[in-house]
């Protein structure tokens, strides 16, 4: 009969469609403040820190930073590909770190394994009154 191949179909098209909407929620990066700080001898500036975990295959949206904050970024665990500016694409394993300057644009950011977790250290010196640290780039 024809009409088994056509629900047949229909079902691996909502499977693949319901997978697809999980997988896509699945891959973006958990972030958790870490550490938030007046600088008391930088009057107007504060140090904040916040860690970033990437899933299996998880990635960041492409954002710039707050236009006051200089970053220094810290790879606990893993490897995270990153690209700053129009920099090249870089992978920064455990251990490792790099710093993106003010009004920094940040493309590519994302776990750099699709089976082992990473994590990064991200730790901010910025104007106390810049609250929003990442725009998402539209």
């Amino acid at each position: 009969m024809i009409i088994r191949p056509i629900l047949t179909g229909c079902c691996a098209t909502i499977a693949i469609f319901a997978s697809a909407g999980a997988v896509a929620h699945a891959h973006s990066e958990i972030v958790k403040q870490n550490f938030e700080r007046t600088i008391p001898n930088l009057p107007g500036k504060s140090l904040v820190a916040v860690e970033v975990e990437y899933p299996p295959g998880a990635a960041s949206a492409p954002h710039v930073h707050a236009k006051s904050a200089f970053i220094y970024a810290y790879v606990v665990s893993g490897a995270v590909e990153s690209k700053v500016n129009d920099g090249d694409v870089h992978v920064y394993r455990a251990g490792e770190s790099w710093f993106e300057p003010p009004g920094a644009s940040h493309p590519v950011s994302r776990n750099a394994s699709k089976t082992k977790p990473a994590k990064l250290l991200a730790v901010f010196v910025v104007d106390s009154n810049d609250k929003e640290l990442t725009k998402p780039v539209r």
